[in-house]
């Protein structure tokens, strides 16, 4: 008789809150205005000043040319070797500047760094926006030490937003079954509150940025 009179409480108190109007306590909250501050720099001085502060670095390169000269040598100054790169237009770069590298699968588990491309550029975090649509498929962006991105000034945009719009438009609305954005070296301090680099992917990341936009 108790549980049969209990729930008739419970069951009344559900129809009372139903029935009457509950004032709302935050009417004054302003859901109009943006949460973020307008980007007061160039794109491209935003991303890498975001970029480098999560502790990316940024390569500046003027245009094409400039980037095989640039590319050329930092992977001779650099232990990069073996280098792993599987996007053809990526593995032409490197052949014309006497780059070696390896595709083979067999590989993988040596290699050393990676070289992709990119979907997009995230101004406002310093992100780097990568997807499985991509040639390099899904693992060259996190397992190997040191993770070399080729980006192109025309893939900077403001947004995370503007960045999921482009994809939209580019695989025509049929989405890549990964997307990801990439905010600086891999790194965790859950283990006893010391900052870990390469925990979950590369302990460097590098953006070489082309700057493909005549003004």
């Amino acid at each position: 008789m108790d549980e049969t009179t209990s729930r008739e409480k419970v069951l009344k108190s559900i129809r009372n809150s139903l029935l009457g109007k509950t004032p709302n306590p935050f009417s004054n909250v302003d859901l109009e205005s943006k949460i973020y501050h307008e980007l007061d720099e160039s794109l491209a001085l935003n991303f890498a000043q975001e970029f480098t502060d999560l502790g990316g670095k940024f390569i500046y390169c003027e245009d094409e040319e400039d980037l095989k000269s640039v590319l050329k040598t930092f992977v001779l100054a650099e232990e990069v070797q073996p280098l792993f790169c599987r996007e053809p237009a990526l593995k032409t770069l490197l052949n014309s500047i006497e780059i070696s590298y390896t595709d083979k699968v067999e590989d993988f588990k040596t290699l050393r760094s990676s070289l992709t491309s990119c979907e997009f550029l995230i101004a406002r975090f310093g992100s780097v926006m990568v997807s499985s649509g991509l040639s390099s498929g899904r693992r060259l962006n996190f397992f190997p030490e040191k993770h070399l991105v080729v980006a192109y000034a025309s893939q900077l945009v403001p947004e995370t937003k503007d960045a999921l719009t482009g994809m939209q438009e580019k695989y025509n609305g049929k989405l890549p079954s990964m997307i990801t954005q990439i905010s600086g070296a891999s790194r965790t301090a859950d283990i006893e509150k010391t900052l870990v680099m390469g925990m979950h992917g590369p302990k460097e990341i590098y953006v070489f940025f082309v700057d493909d936009i005549i003004e």
